[in-house]
């Protein structure tokens, strides 16, 4: 993605009069403008479109259900990846250089760990409600309430951001491997290499939570196609038109999670090869090219912009609530009441 389009014969430095500057990769104007587009629409999308999401569902009524908060709360975590990692990552990404300073890049590289594991904790909560609210609809009510969303809301932040700056912020990730990071640093560069046991322990807080859903996921979809076959062969359309409240609630509670199931694999499809260059580089010194480390890493980032768009497509009610938020329709007194499900069957 950031290959060299165009490269001056002569050197250049991001800070021309700074003894120990990095060198920095020059484009033309049109592939910087094109650059530039492309990886700010990212930052854009992932803004704008998970603060629709937040908005719709705190402000909503009919919205506020346990599956919606923890939405709210992923939505949360990719907002925040999109308003305080993509901008900073773009301009670095383009110019090849960091301009935002030392303490900026360390926070900025905690900020990007903690955000993308709280994604892939709250999907992993997500993961055992849906399969709750599939296998058990009826009791599902009683048995993942707002009080245990609010748990896992608070044990996914807690956990990736305890872990992210544990690591980022006092330098543990540096330990073992100190000479590659002298030989890395440079005034205008913000690079974080982790060492062979971080690295290891990244994989696995992802490699298991990923086989968790995995296999829920699987049991769910079991589930859900043998209540499928089960309600059609019940026999006739009039026998489907009076169908038992379970029949109902169990088809409700498939659709969203085939939804939910539809995002976890959008992250697992943009987050599964950047761990596995991330465990390849830590044990073979760090082989992989600039260029190639650059696409993986937006891969990353373009997931957050991707969990707004697929609940645009799939969820009608989410189409009507953006319609009443830009509309300005939202700011009436008796918005928060507004029915999203009026003539429309079936939708959670």
């Amino acid at each position: 993605m950031v290959n060299n389009f165009s490269q001056a014969e002569a050197v250049e430095l991001c800070y021309e009069n700074v003894n120990g500057s990095c060198i920095k990769t020059p484009y033309s104007p049109g592939p910087r403008v094109i650059l530039y587009a492309v990886l700010g629409l990212g930052a854009v999308l992932a803004v704008f479109g998970n603060l629709l999401v937040i908005v719709a569902i705190l402000h909503f009524k009919q919205l506020h259900t346990p599956t919606n908060f923890l939405i709210a709360s992923l939505a949360c975590a990719d907002f925040l990846v999109g308003a305080t990692v993509m901008p900073f990552s773009t301009v670095r990404s383009v110019e090849s250089c960091w301009y935002f300073g030392e303490s900026y890049c360390k926070l900025h590289t905690c900020f990007d760990a903690s955000f993308c594991f709280a994604s892939l904790f709250h999907l992993c909560c997500i993961s055992v409600d849906r399969y709750i609210a599939v296998t058990d609809p009826l009791t599902y009510p009683t048995k993942f309430t707002v009080s245990v969303s609010a748990i896992c809301i608070v044990l996914s932040w807690f956990f990736s951001v305890t872990y992210s700056f544990s690591i980022f912020y006092t330098g543990a990730n540096e330990e073992g491997i100190e000479e590659l990071v002298v030989a890395l640093t440079c005034v205008g560069g913000c690079q974080a290499p982790l060492n062979q046991n971080w690295v290891l322990l990244c994989f696995l807080l992802f490699f298991l939570p990923t086989v968790a859903m995995v296999f829920i996921y699987c049991k769910i979809f079991l589930v859900a196609k043998h209540q499928a076959r089960k309600i059609e062969s019940t026999g006739s359309q009039a026998h489907l038109s009076s169908e038992s409240y379970k029949e109902r609630v169990a088809r409700r509670e498939r659709k969203a999670a085939k939804t939910l199931g539809i995002a976890m694999a959008a992250f697992l499809v943009s987050w599964l090869p950047y761990i596995i260059d991330a465990v390849i580089d830590a044990y073979m010194n760090f082989i992989t090219p600039p260029y190639v480390y650059e696409i993986l890493v937006w891969c990353v980032y373009y997931n957050s912009a991707m969990n707004p768009l697929i609940y645009a497509f799939f969820y009608p009610w989410f189409r009507k609530a953006i319609k009443l938020i830009v509309s300005g329709r939202v700011l009436r007194s008796d918005s928060s009441t507004t029915n999203l499900f009026s003539g429309e069957a079936d939708i959670d």
